[in-house]
């Protein structure tokens, strides 16, 4: 893929891949924005941030290591041709601070097994947990929790906002999600991180 380049990007370079192909349509937090370039072309987008969840950030290897963590959240080709979403991904790889941990997560309900993690060496650690979604009618666009947020702090939140939004808030049953889990960094690092490791490690699941 020697016609190919990846690079960083603006968050305006992005948003039309990521508003109007990812099937999300809402932009994540985005810390780390790279483009796959193929003659001067954009053909993809893909954005790191931090986790919404700082449960999560401290849950996948301690306390110690949270503040490395990155959720890989959005991967956008325009084409998607064979090889090349593992070929973007490794070379984002090149482009990231190390020592990094790398979660991301590939949603059932969208048919999505997680093959392109597993083509890029990814740890398999299962399923997501069983959580709710907080929904507000016309408010679609946001994580759930950033809606949760809203009244982080008040007694029954989930009462004040059947308060506030009447019949146009509800609490959905979220789709457990595969997660995913790379270490990047030298030899001695990633052995060192991958022991701290808090989640199991299983094989990866196949087409059925």
């Amino acid at each position: 893929m020697s016609d190919k380049e990846v690079r960083t990007i603006t968050k305006k370079e992005a948003t039309y891949f990521i508003i109007n192909i990812h099937y999300l349509h809402r932009f994540p937090s985005m810390s780390f924005i790279f483009g796959l370039f193929e003659n001067d072309e954009l053909i993809g987008v893909c954005t790191y941030g931090k986790p919404p969840s700082y449960s999560l950030q401290k849950g996948i290897c301690g306390k110690e290591y949270s503040p490395i963590v990155w959720e890989l959240n959005r991967l956008v080709l325009k084409y998607n041709r064979k090889n090349e979403a593992s070929y973007f991904i490794g070379q984002t790889f090149k482009l990231l601070p190390k020592p990094i941990i790398i979660v991301s997560f590939a949603d059932p309900s969208q048919s999505h097994l997680g093959i392109i993690y597993q083509a890029t060496n990814f740890i398999y650690t299962g399923l997501s947990a069983k959580r709710t979604n907080w929904v507000v009618k016309g408010k679609e666009n946001l994580h759930g929790i950033t809606i949760a947020d809203e009244f982080r702090g008040v007694p029954n939140r989930s009462q004040a906002m059947r308060d506030k939004y009447g019949n146009d808030f509800t609490l959905v049953e979220r789709v457990r999600k595969h997660r995913y889990i790379k270490i990047l960094g030298s030899k001695t690092d990633v052995k060192k991180i991958l022991k701290t490791l808090k989640y199991k490690i299983y094989p990866y699941p196949k087409v059925s």
